[in-house]
């Protein structure tokens, strides 16, 4: 984004601010000042709908702006009442295949983490926060396919200390996103949103939050 093209988006998301209530957007800058593009979360072929709608409110709770869905056997749609909201506010991304998802986000910058409870893989407490990650969750029985496991930088798991070997996906998910954006909060890491995202987003959010919002944005150019 240029610096001409930025002034244009603070004139559009100044006008649209005219349309919001004080508390709103200040609600957004409070929220936003904890987002982060470090890390992002993908589920690959999650069978429970609710369970990816669980994954998604985790990311929206603990300030992961980006979910990643692929949906090679498994279409679905949010179960909005698990979600409470939460789709309004994380960014979803969908693919049909494994590897656009992982060639994608690796030519985004990211590592490929897979989330795995078997002995190889790295305990989460020791796991590298300084590089953008991309974490990958898995089916409920199955785990990750070979496919994204082939492809995958480094692996993690959650320290367990009962006979079961697995958590559910969504309880996983919450624990590791959890730790992993805390450690991130409390590090020197530059891990906030950058200006033009910040910008981006409160755009997007706004416009979410404004009934008519075509009708208005007509006007807003109509006055430019």
């Amino acid at each position: 984004m240029n610096l001409k093209e930025l002034y244009a988006y603070k004139e559009y998301l100044t006008y649209l601010e005219g349309f919001i209530t004080e508390n709103r957007k200040l609600g957004f800058e409070r929220v936003l000042e904890n987002r982060t593009n470090h890390f992002c979360i993908a589920v690959e072929d999650v069978f429970q709908l609710h369970n990816t709608s669980a994954v998604m409110r985790s990311c929206e709770v603990f300030g992961i702006q980006n979910l990643h869905v692929i949906e090679e056997r498994f279409g679905k749609d949010i179960d909005k009442e698990i979600a409470m909201g939460a789709e309004k506010w994380v960014d979803i991304h969908r693919y049909q295949s494994n590897l656009s998802c992982v060639n994608t986000l690796r030519e985004k910058g990211y590592q490929i983490v897979a989330t795995t409870p078997h002995a190889e893989a790295s305990f989460l407490e020791d796991f590298d926060i300084t590089k953008p990650s991309a974490i990958f969750f898995g089916t409920e029985k199955l785990g990750l396919s070979n496919e994204i496991m082939n492809e995958a930088d480094t692996f993690i798991k959650i320290p367990m200390v009962g006979f079961t070997e697995s958590l559910n996906i969504s309880v996983s998910a919450a624990i590791i996103i959890q730790d992993i954006t805390n450690r991130l909060r409390n590090s020197s890491i530059d891990w906030k949103l950058s200006e033009a995202q910040l910008l981006e987003k409160k755009i997007d959010w706004a416009r979410k939050s404004i009934k008519d919002i075509d009708f208005i944005t007509e006007r807003f150019f109509q006055q430019s």
